[in-house]
């Protein structure tokens, strides 16, 4: 192994220790000061009442997406009952410039 490669090798391995002695450090003077340690009881009650509403308001949503795709199919199923009684020309191929030329 070169130098160069273990001068990287115990930089690297330096570091990452003071990474972790100096997080543990900083963990330890959270608690000793009584700061909370959930990050959850940091949010006001501001946060948990605006995230209240978007649940409700995504609830809402949902159940008008329901209302709606029920009330398409009950259409749905209506026109293929009519279509089983009437007959029905379908119009859609002769544009309205063909029809009155």
């Amino acid at each position: 192994m070169s130098t160069a490669s273990k001068v990287t090798l115990a930089l690297t391995t330096l570091g990452a220790i003071s990474i972790v002695i100096s997080v543990h450090h900083g963990q330890k003077a959270e608690r000793a000061v009584g700061e909370p340690r959930n990050s959850l009881s940091k949010l006001s009650s501001d946060h948990f009442q605006a995230m209240h509403a978007g649940v409700i308001r995504d609830m809402e949503q949902q159940k008008i997406r329901k209302e709606r795709q029920l009330d398409f199919d009950m259409q749905r199923a209506l026109e293929e009952e009519y279509r089983k009684v009437q007959t029905v020309k379908d119009t859609t191929r002769d544009g309205p410039a063909q029809r009155l030329g």
